[in-house]
């Protein structure tokens, strides 16, 4: 069962949400720590069911769970036990699912909607390390050292009712190839694989854009190909490059074309999505069909997005 494909059916495009982190940040949540939006899962999970609740008005279509920095690894640090950790991680889900269920309770709201998904998200290893490594793939681990260490929070995931699962801002085959493999133990469950890249052609490690999607391809469990937190300037021509390679939906969810420092946890340089509307139109000509935003963007990006898939292409 691929839900994408059901979503899909129904409509020619469908909205995912945007940055969680930002909007935490914006009802003053301190996020500068290894953790990021997992540290509220601890402390203030009810900010977190907002924040789903404000890109469900908004007009998502998909919400993405707060669980991209939170690891059984990354909680043991904080004194944490596994079974605790595991708490955690389906807890994500189940913020999604709450603000989901009250959303829809609203019969306005199911007007020319769709069920909203919620997508479990499984961020990289890198993103455990809390060093950028997510926007670079340089960590030296084999695909069976990737697999252990995704295993308890894919199974959180999937335990906790996930409609699906956002592997997301991927910089390297080597960990999709890693995640194609662990999701095979889960023969019902499908993802979706997008990727950081560094320019219009190759993910964040150097690799063709072209041949990770000609891999993932063959793959029946990856419901969708494309590109997350990455500048908008690239998008168009990472969708070309895919398309040449699948048929699978394309999905591409870019920041703000700002730059990450790892260093200092911080953002700099200019933004290039203050047209997220009209650029989701380029983005959806050149063949994506699931469209959102990551970091940086808002509920008002989210907005513009549903404004035009509303309108129709």
């Amino acid at each position: 069962m691929n839900p994408i494909y059901d979503l899909l059916i129904h409509q020619h495009i469908a909205v995912i949400d945007g940055a969680m982190a930002t909007e935490l940040e914006g009802r003053g949540c301190d996020l500068n720590d290894a953790l990021w939006s997992a540290k509220v899962l601890l402390e203030q999970p009810e900010l977190i069911r907002a924040v789903h609740l404000d890109y469900f008005n908004a007009g998502a279509d998909i919400a993405i769970t707060a669980s991209y920095q939170a690891t059984v690894e990354g909680f043991a640090k904080r004194g944490l036990s596994r079974e605790q950790a595991a708490n955690l991680i389906k807890k994500s889900v189940q913020l999604a699912q709450e603000a989901r269920d009250e959303f829809w309770a609203k019969e306005e709201n199911q007007i020319g909607r769709e069920y909203p998904l919620v997508a479990g998200s499984v961020g990289p290893y890198g993103a455990y390390l809390a060093d950028g490594s997510e926007y670079r793939g340089d960590y030296k681990l084999s695909e069976d050292e990737l697999i252990a260490f995704h295993r308890p929070r894919v199974e959180a995931l999937i335990a906790s009712g996930a409609d699906l699962l956002a592997c997301e801002t991927i910089p390297c085959g080597v960990e999709a190839r890693a995640l194609i493999r662990l999701l095979s133990e889960f023969p019902e469950m499908t993802a979706w694989f997008t990727f950081t890249a560094k320019d219009g052609g190759h993910i964040s490690n150097g690799e063709s854009i072209s041949d990770i999607a000609a891999f993932l391809d063959k793959q029946p469990q990856a419901a969708a190909i494309g590109i997350n937190c990455t500048s908008p300037l690239y998008i168009p021509s990472l969708i070309r490059e895919i398309k040449k390679s699948t048929d699978k939906p394309v999905i591409v969810y870019p920041n703000s074309g700002e730059v990450y420092d790892a260093s200092t946890n911080t953002w700099h340089g200019e933004t290039s999505c203050d047209s997220f509307g009209m650029q989701s139109k380029d983005w959806y000509e050149a063949g994506a069909s699931l469209i959102g935003g990551c970091c940086r963007t808002t509920p008002g990006h989210i907005r513009e997005i549903k404004a035009w898939a509303v309108k129709g292409p």
